[in-house]
C-alpha cells in the first residue's frame, strides 16, 4: 500500500484511486463551458463525490492542444471561488490543475491539497517553494512542449526510456527542494506531446514507471487517441476509456484522472474485486 502525503492528511492507496476532472472553462476539449459557473461547478463536484470520486481536480486553464494560456488573475477568478465553496461542501480532497504559483499558493489557501502541475513545477520557479512550505501533494506530468505548441510534431527516440528519464530527474528535483518523496505522484503525460504510437507505448510498459517508486495516475479520459482509433468523436469515447483505464489498472496504476467517474468507478471496483477475490466472503453468492 502507498501512502499519499497531501496538504493536512494522508491518502492510503489501496484501491483504485478516482480523480473527477472539474473544468471552470469555456474552451475544455471535452466539457468546456459546463461548468463555468460556480453554482453549476459546485453542484457537479458534489455529484462526483456521490459517484465515488476520491478526488475532485478544479482546472481554471484548459491545456488541450492548440490552447493558449489565461492571465494569473482570470485562472484565480475563475478556480477560487469554486474551490472555496465545494471545500465546505465536500469531504473528499480537493486538487489545483494549475501550473502557476501564485493560483496554487490560493487554491491551498481556500482548502485545495493537491497541486496538478502539467510542467511537473517548470514552468514557474516559485511552485516548488509553494508545495513545499504547503506540503501538499503535487502530480508531476511529463509533457513535450507547452499546450499550444505540444503536438506540432513531436518526436522520441525512445518514447518510455526519455519519459522515465524526466520522471526521475523531477522526483530527484523535489527532494533537493524539501519536498518529500511521499508527497508525489506521477503521471507520463498522455496526449501531452505525444503521438499516437506514444500513448500506446505508454500504456503498454507503463509498469516499467512503477520503479520509480511512486503511484502513477493516467489521464486517458476521452482523449484524442481514443477518437484516432475508433474513428469516433469526443462525445462517444467512454468505452475506449474505460478499456484504457482498466489495462492501466492491471499493469499497476493507481490514480485514474477522469470525466465519467460513475462508470469508471464501476468498471474498476469490478476489476478490483477480480483482482483481489480474498476479500469476499466464501458464502458471498451473487
Amino acid at each position: 500500500m502507498d501512502i499519499w502525503k497531501i496538504k493536512g492528511m494522508e491518502l492510503k492507496i489501496e484501491k483504485p484511486v478516482i480523480m473527477g476532472i472539474l473544468n471552470v472553462t469555456p474552451d475544455s476539449f471535452y466539457d468546456g463551458g459546463r461548468y463555468f459557473e460556480v453554482e453549476e461547478a459546485v453542484k457537479r463536484g458534489k455529484e462526483m463525490e456521490k459517484e465515488g470520486a476520491d478526488i475532485i481536480d478544479v482546472g481554471g486553464e484548459s491545456s488541450r492542444p492548440g490552447s493558449h494560456p489565461v492571465s494569473e488573475k482570470e485562472e484565480m477568478e475563475r478556480v477560487l471561488p469554486v474551490i472555496k465553496e465545494l471545500s465546505k461542501e465536500v469531504k473528499i480532497p480537493i486538487s489545483i490543475d494549475t501550473y502557476k504559483s501564485k493560483v496554487a499558493e490560493e487554491a491551498l489557501k481556500e482548502g485545495a491539497r493537491i497541486v496538478n502541475d502539467i510542467s511537473a513545477l517548470r514552468f514557474d520557479r516559485k511552485m516548488v517553494d509553494v508545495i513545499r512550505d504547503y506540503k501538499a501533494g503535487v502530480v508531476l506530468m511529463h509533457m513535450k512542449g507547452r499546450p499550444s505548441d505540444m503536438q506540432k510534431n513531436p518526436y522520441y527516440e525512445d518514447t518510455v526510456g526519455e519519459i522515465y528519464s524526466f520522471l526521475e530527474e523531477r522526483i530527484k528535483f523535489c527532494e533537493e527542494n524539501g519536498i518529500e518523496k511521499e508527497q508525489i505522484v506521477i503521471d507520463p503525460g498522455i496526449g501531452f506531446g505525444k503521438r499516437l504510437i506514444d500513448n500506446l507505448l505508454i500504456l503498454k510498459n507503463i509498469h516499467h514507471f512503477l520503479s520509480l517508486g511512486r503511484p502513477i495516475l493516467i489521464g486517458t479520459s476521452r482523449k484524442s487517441f481514443i477518437g484516432f482509433l475508433l474513428n469516433l468523436p469526443v462525445e462517444e469515447r467512454l468505452e475506449g476509456t474505460i478499456s484504457s483505464v482498466i489495462i492501466s489498472y492491471l499493469k499497476g496504476v493507481s490514480l485514474f484522472r477522469v470525466h465519467d467517474v460513475k462508470e469508471i468507478k464501476r468498471a474498476l471496483s469490478v476489476a478490483f474485486a477480480i483482482e483481489n477475490p480474498e476479500i469476499y466472503d466464501e458464502n458471498t453468492v451473487s
